[in-house]
């Protein structure tokens, strides 16, 4: 297992225990509000992610019982004076979120408490989202900031709830909690506290690590293609990728011979 900072101090904690990766955002002191270099962190992580089986599933969560992640620490807008720095920090949160859509293997966001702002884009982004029952999920940015979210942010919330509770969450600059969450389809559980939220994540991500990851990969590519190219998004690489693996002669076999199959990603 690796127990280690990733951002050059101790704001992001990285561990990999049995397959299966972690990823803390660590300010409980400011809720878990992230930095650039926390952002630079989380895109580097999901850059070089391993695909040689060694990682199946990464869990990202935030440390403490409060919060997920409060949002962009707010200091860092303060040198904002021109354009360009707008259109910057945009272009590079939105190279973050591009990164975690891309991760090779599935995310889960285990969210407690606040996840609101750069916080909620984070989890937008995971594959799978559970949260604890004090989640408070959303984009208060009409009554805090007085800024905007990108266009793929957008794009994001309406894929994830449809046009109407996105425009009405974000107009009233409102809360979703837990239970709401669940009923729309952007969570896909809800446990009673912080306990049963990490231990049923590890639990869903063993899960998932079980199965071929060549098929993971793929599945998530194809999402984020739709999400991206529409319907005419193209596929024909991934359907050869799978079907020419050694994992999908291994899947073979063992259907035949009436056994579990044990994939490696090759």
């Amino acid at each position: 297992m690796t127990d280690a900072p990733l951002s050059g101090t101790d704001d992001l904690i990285y561990e990999v225990k049995d397959g299966i990766a972690v990823l803390t955002l660590n300010r409980p002191h400011a809720r878990n509000a992230f930095t650039f270099a926390m952002y630079d962190g989380i895109k580097k992580l999901c850059a070089e992610m391993p695909t040689d089986g060694s990682v199946r599933a990464l869990i990202i969560t935030g440390a403490g019982e409060k919060a997920f992640a409060a949002g962009t620490d707010m200091s860092q807008f303060h040198a904002f004076d021109k354009d360009e720095d707008a259109l910057g920090y945009e272009k590079r949160i939105g190279s973050v979120y591009d990164a975690l859509e891309k991760c090779p293997v599935p995310t889960i966001a285990a969210i407690a408490g606040a996840c609101t702002g750069g916080g909620a884009g984070t989890a937008a982004c995971c594959d799978i989202r559970i949260a604890a029952a004090n989640m408070k999920f959303g984009f208060p940015i009409a009554r805090t900031l007085g800024n905007t979210l990108s266009m793929e942010n957008f794009a994001r919330v309406k894929d994830l709830i449809g046009v109407a509770k996105a425009k009405e969450i974000i107009f009233t600059s409102r809360l979703v909690e837990a239970d709401e969450a669940l009923a729309a389809g952007l969570v896909s559980e809800v446990l009673p506290d912080h306990a049963a939220l990490m231990a049923r994540a590890h639990e869903l991500a063993a899960h998932i690590a079980g199965h071929a990851p060549l098929t993971l990969r793929a599945c998530k590519e194809a999402f984020r293609r739709l999400r991206v190219d529409g319907p005419d998004a193209e596929g024909d690489d991934l359907v050869v990728m799978t079907f020419m693996s050694e994992d999908f002669r291994e899947g073979l076999d063992a259907f035949f011979n009436k056994r579990k199959p044990e994939f490696k990603g090759k």
